[in-house]
């Protein structure tokens, strides 16, 4: 299992787990949940924000947020 901070570009895989009071109710809406597919789409300069696809939304997110999202990566 590996976090959403530790995939590499063009990298998917499936929400697995989270604390929910650590997500903010907007990235729940925008379909961060379990079961969800997420592609690492690109990483700042800084390594601060990663910009993911989340079911077709283009979504930026801090690191520390892209760490608590723990995902079983898809073997393509």
């Amino acid at each position: 299992m590996t976090t959403v901070a530790n995939l590499k570009r063009g990298e998917k895989g499936i929400i697995k787990d989270f604390a929910y009071d650590s997500l903010p109710i907007k990235l729940l809406e925008l379909g961060c949940l379990p079961g969800n597919m997420v592609e690492l789409v690109q990483v700042a300069p800084l390594k601060d924000p990663i910009y993911i696809n989340v079911n077709g939304s283009h979504i930026a997110i801090r690191r520390a947020m892209a760490l608590k999202i723990k995902l079983d990566l898809i073997e393509e």
